[in-house]
C-alpha cells in the first residue's frame, strides 16, 4: 500500500522515517505467526515432494553428467571453467533466469608427480596424496627414518627424537575437525621440532588403502617443509615395524608447486520473485572439487541439487514472492574466495536466507540453522512439511564456508544436514565418484532443498539473523 494511506491515516502527513517505520510495522503485521504457516503450504510441499520423487533419476543423472564429463575441478584448472561454462549453458536450456558467472580470482597449487616408497626394512610403493598448498621435495626425494605419533602432544613431548626423520601423524579417527588438524598443521608442528617432511593418515573412519587429500597450512616462522597423506592401513604397518624394534625409512618425492593466481568464476542461475525480486534466498554448494576423483559428492551434488530445485519449482509453475538464486561457488576447497566474491558483490541485497549444501548428498534429516529466535519458530515450522521424507529436523546450528561470509553482514544462514554415515568414507579421495550417491536419496535432497527455499521465500515476513 501507498505510504500515507496505512490504516485510514491518509490524511494525516507522515514524516519520511515515521511513514516508513509504519510501513515495516504495517508488514510485521501481515506476517503469518509461524503455527500457521503449515496449514498455508502444505498441500505445495506434498506436491513439491511427490514430483522431486516422481524423478528420482533426474538429478543423480546430472551429477554424473558433470563429474563424468569433467571430472575433478580444482581451482586454476581447465576442467573447472569448462564445468562452470556448461552449467551456464545448460541452466539456460533449463530456463533459469539471470543465468551469469562471475570473476573470481583463484589460488592455482599443481600436485605434479608424487611418489612415497618404503625403503625399510623392505620396499613397497605406498598410496599417497600431496596435500593441496604442500611445497616439494628435491628432484631426487626425500628419504628418511620414520617418526611415528598419534598426537601434537606426543611429538611435542618426543621432540628431541625428530630432528631429521619424517614425522607421521598416526590418529585413529574420532570426528573431521580433531583428524583433520594433523593434515591442515602437521607440518608446521613437524617443522618446529626439526623434522624434514611429515605425512599424515588419511582422515576417515574408513580405507580401501584411500589416502585422503585437503588443504594444508604453512606458518611464515617456521621453515616449509612437504607434507602427504598415506593410507591408514600404512599408518597403522609402519607403526607396527616400528614397535617391533625395525627401522623404517621412505623416500617421499613431490614435484608441487604453486602458481601465480587464475581466473575462475561463481556461476549462478535464478527463479525471479514475483512481488519482491530484488529479496533473495540464494541455495547452492561449491562447484571446485579436489583433483582427485570426480568430486561428485563433494560437491557438484550440492550444485546439482539447489539447481535442481529450481528446475522442479519452474516445472510446478510455482513463483515466490522473493526470488530463488541456485550458485556453485569456486573456490571452497583451497581458498573460499568464491563466497567472498559473492558476499562483496551481493551483501547490498537484501538476503531473506543462505542455504549451503556441502555435505553430500545423502539421505536428507533436516537443516541446521542459524539466527533469530523468532526466526528459528518459522524454520522449524517449515521443517515440519519434510516429516514425509524424514527431514523435518532443525539443528541448532548452520552455515558452511561459501555461506558463511554472506552470513557475517546478518543473513540467517542454513546447511543441509544428511545421514553422513558414508562422507568421510569418500571425502577427498579418489573414490568420489557418482556411484556413491542413491537416486532416491538425491531426489529427495531437492526435495528438501526446493520445499525450505520455496517456503523461505514466499513469507509475508522477513527472517532475522
Amino acid at each position: 500500500m501507498p505510504i500515507g494511506e496505512i490504516s485510514g491515516m491518509s490524511h494525516i502527513p507522515l514524516r519520511p522515517i515515521a511513514a516508513l517505520a509504519l510501513l515495516v510495522c504495517a508488514r510485521t503485521a501481515l506476517a503469518q505467526p509461524a503455527d500457521a504457516i503449515p496449514a498455508k503450504y502444505r498441500d505445495v510441499a506434498n506436491r513439491i515432494i511427490a514430483a522431486a520423487q516422481a524423478d528420482s533419476s533426474g538429478a543423480w543423472d546430472r551429477i554424473a553428467e558433470l563429474s563424468d564429463r569433467f571430472g575433478h575441478r580444482l581451482s586454476g584448472s581447465v576442467a573447472l571453467e569448462q564445468a562452470i561454462d556448461w552449467t551456464v549453458a545448460t541452466m539456460r536450456k533449463d530456463g533459469l533466469e539471470n543465468v551469469r558467472k562471475e570473476r573470481v580470482m583463484v589460488p592455482h597449487w599443481v600436485r605434479g608427480a608424487e611418489s612415497l616408497e618404503l625403503v625399510s626394512p623392505r620396499r613397497q610403493l605406498l598410496p599417497m596424496l600431496g596435500l593441496g598448498g604442500s611445497i616439494a621435495t628435491p628432484a631426487a626425494g626425500i628419504t628418511a627414518e620414520v617418526m611415528v605419533v598419534a598426537s601434537f602432544e606426543e611429538l611435542t613431548a618426543r621432540a628431541a627424537e625428530a630432528k631429521g626423520k619424517i614425522v607421521l601423524y598416526d590418529a585413529e579417527w574420532r570426528d573431521y575437525g580433531y583428524n583433520g588438524a594433523f593434515r591442515r598443521q602437521g607440518a608446521i608442528a613437524a617443522a618446529k621440532v626439526g623434522a624434514v617432511a611429515s605425512l599424515a593418515r588419511a582422515a576417515g573412519p574408513y580405507s580401501m588403502r584411500t589416502p585422503h587429500t585437503g588443504n594444508m597450512s604453512y606458518d611464515s616462522t617456521v621453515t616449509k617443509i612437504p607434507h602427504a597423506s598415506v593410507t591408514a592401513e600404512d599408518a597403522q604397518m609402519m607403526r607396527r615395524m616400528i614397535a617391533r624394534g625395525e627401522r623404517v625409512r621412505v623416500t617421499l618425492k613431490m614435484s608441487a608447486q604453486m602458481l601465480p593466481d587464475a581466473v575462475s568464476h561463481n556461476v549462478m542461475g535464478e527463479l525471479r520473485g514475483r512481488d519482491l525480486p530484488n529479496e533473495i534466498v540464494v541455495m547452492g554448494g561449491h562447484i571446485d572439487s579436489w583433483d582427485v576423483g570426480q568430486g561428485a559428492m563433494d560437491d557438484a551434488g550440492g550444485v546439482v541439487v539447489a539447481w535442481e530445485a529450481i528446475r522442479l519449482l519452474k516445472k510446478l509453475g510455482l513463483t515466490p514472492r522473493r526470488t530463488i538464486r541456485a550458485v556453485g561457488w569456486t573456490n571452497e576447497e583451497n581458498g573460499g574466495r568464491g563466497g567472498a566474491a559473492y558476499r562483496d558483490l551481493h551483501k547490498q541485497e537484501p538476503h531473506q536466507l543462505a542455504i549451503e549444501s556441502d555435505g553430500g548428498v545423502f539421505q536428507p534429516l533436516g537443516f541446521g540453522f542459524t539466527g533469530s529466535a523468532e526466526s528459528r519458530k518459522v524454520v522449524e515450522a517449515i521443517g515440519g512439511l519434510l516429516a514425509p521424507i524424514g527431514a523435518q529436523r532443525i539443528g541448532p546450528s548452520g552455515g558452511g564456508a561459501d555461506i558463511n561470509p554472506l552470513m557475517q553482514t546478518g543473513v540467517p544462514g542454513m546447511g543441509l544436514e544428511v545421514d553422513g554415515t558414508r562422507y568421510f568414507w569418500f571425502h577427498h579421495t579418489d573414490a568420489d565418484t557418482p556411484d556413491k550417491l542413491d537416486r532416491k536419496e538425491v531426489a529427495r535432497c531437492v526435495a528438501a532443498m526446493a520445499v525450505m527455499a520455496y517456503i523461505a521465500a514466499d513469507l509475508e515476513q522477513r527472517l532475522t539473523p
